[in-house]
């Protein structure tokens, strides 16, 4: 499938090139470690050379003014290394859901921070997950916990969702609280932000936002697991060619092959269906693309551990830290079962 044209694989180019110089594997958990949960020299070089954050601001924000195509783009190179970063947290999530909102007032005083590299958290699961909402509105005032937050303990500015619509919330506001949590994946700091009565500001937004966030983000993630897969896919081929066992290497052998190939077929459908998902923008697509390449990375991830064999699941090698990246990005914005029912229902079964 054509996606990139000559812009796109321009930006491919650049964001590749820099991530190779600044988020080898070495680079990555050294940033896991630090106080923000991703390396922000790095972020401000992606920001400042090339403008990640501001892909798909309107240039009357003081963004690039493009779509969310570059921006998946730049997803998929982030997925391929898995560099900790506030790209969707931030530059896709929070971003958006201000765009959509069509809170001109809003939009003026927040997104060009935001396109600057400033850091913003979209407040939205509950425990339960993304079906519902964390948070409940009385008036102006906000109470409740928003789980699963990307960047929420870090954030400059918090937007959260509820059922009531959009909110504006400073962090330093008496009776917020935020604290990061324990996530299975520690490329992806997860938080939790607490509203104890919190003074809020309403933002303009339409009954559907919640959808059309949802669509935004199933796509970005998608692109995101298309990157870690292929990128799963060619560290396990490299691994095959070089080790030997019986004389010979570990690729030459047919039972591997197949299983190698098969790997394959999955990273490239995967692909085709996250593309799609990002030419259309529609709900269905967005939706068919989370459950594949879920399902997808999932699966890739958990042959290159057994392609690997016991080097894979040791601390050092990044097959363990790929594994885990699949199977909590599957649990992102709900798990591929949840959406099942809704494709039978589209599919007519």
């Amino acid at each position: 499938m054509s996606f990139d044209n000559v812009e796109r694989a321009a930006l491919r180019s650049s964001v590749r090139d820099l991530l190779g110089k600044h988020s080898d594997s070495a680079a990555v958990r050294r940033a896991i470690t630090t106080d923000h949960g991703y390396d922000d020299a790095l972020w401000s070089k992606l920001c400042e050379q090339i403008g990640v954050a501001a892909l798909a601001v309107p240039e009357k924000y003081d963004g690039v003014g493009a779509s969310l195509l570059e921006v998946h783009v730049v997803q998929e190179e982030l997925g391929r290394t898995m560099t900790p970063s506030p790209m969707l947290g931030s530059a896709v999530l929070a971003a958006q859901a201000l765009v959509l909102s069509g809170d001109d007032d809003a939009c003026a005083r927040l997104l060009p921070g935001i396109a600057a590299g400033s850091v913003a958290a979209l407040c939205w699961a509950g425990a339960d997950g993304w079906s519902g909402f964390g948070v409940t509105a009385s008036g102006e005032a906000l109470s409740g916990t928003a789980s699963y937050v990307l960047g929420g303990d870090v954030a400059d500015v918090l937007l959260v969702l509820t059922s009531e619509g959009l909110f504006e919330v400073d962090p330093a506001t008496d009776g917020v609280t935020r604290r990061r949590v324990p996530a299975m994946d520690p490329t992806r700091p997860l938080s939790e932000v607490t509203f104890d009565g919190a003074a809020a500001r309403r933002l303009v937004s339409p009954t559907d936002l919640v959808d059309q966030v949802r669509t935004v983000a199933l796509v970005a993630l998608s692109a995101e697991q298309v990157g870690a897969a292929s990128a799963a896919l060619e560290q396990t081929v490299e691994y095959a060619k070089s080790r030997k066992q019986f004389g010979r290497a570990i690729g030459s052998f047919q039972a591997l092959k197949h299983r190698m190939a098969d790997m394959y077929a999955l990273v490239e459908t995967a692909r085709s269906m996250s593309y799609a998902a990002a030419l259309s923008g529609t709900h269905e697509d967005a939706v068919i693309a989370k459950v594949y390449c879920s399902e997808a990375l999932q699966h890739v991830a958990a042959e290159a551990v057994q392609l690997h064999g016991g080097i894979a699941i040791t601390w050092e090698h990044d097959a363990q830290l790929y594994f885990k990246r699949a199977h909590g990005s599957a649990q992102l914005f709900g798990q591929p079962r949840e959406y099942l029912p809704e494709l039978a229902s589209a599919a007519g079964l």
